[in-house]
């Protein structure tokens, strides 16, 4: 079944109005060192610690990432709207970018809200793009910076209310 531009056009605002986190995903091939801004960062499963991300089928550097042995999933804080645009275009991404590498070589961004570093566990097909399956090995979470949120098109900034105790896991999940 082949969709409409129009179909897509309005398919893709109906995803927008769904709010996702922001992140930045970076490995390293041959000593190249690749990075991309993703909204499409989900956690899959906590035992094993699984996660996922998918990257346009279009995209240039596609098959370097699916050689990839590891990534660095980092989850921007909401003072790195530069940084989010900045990995979202071509061109050179890491001129001037404070970054060390870590596990798999795969750089590591300072001053993000937390970073998952990964193995690559496998990758399949998912439509137009492919889904990257990937294994947390190890995470860091800071605190006092809250996430980058991106919700019909813009970025947002979260409004905390009070914390709330939850029961886990949810009677609802079963």
């Amino acid at each position: 079944m082949t969709v409409s531009v129009e179909d897509q056009k309005a398919l893709r605002n109906a995803f927008g109005a769904f709010p996702t986190g922001v992140c930045i995903v970076t490995c390293s091939v041959d000593g190249e060192k690749l990075g991309m801004t993703m909204s499409s960062f989900n956690s899959l499963s906590l035992d094993p610690p699984l996660v996922l991300f998918s990257i346009d089928k279009r995209a240039n550097g596609l098959p370097l990432w699916e050689r990839a042995e590891g990534y660095a999933i980092h989850v921007l804080s909401q003072e790195q709207t530069d940084l989010s645009n900045r990995f979202a275009r071509p061109g050179n991404k890491w001129e001037g970018v404070d970054c060390r590498p870590g596990e798999y070589d795969a750089p590591l961004l300072s001053g993000v809200s937390a970073v998952f570093v990964c193995a690559a566990e496998r990758v399949i097909d998912g439509g137009d793009h492919r889904l990257f399956i990937a294994r947390v090995e190890r995470h860091r979470t800071d605190a006092d910076r809250y996430p980058l949120v991106f919700a019909k098109g813009r970025y947002a900034t979260l409004k905390l209310g009070e914390p709330m105790e939850t029961d886990w896991p949810l009677a609802i999940h079963y």
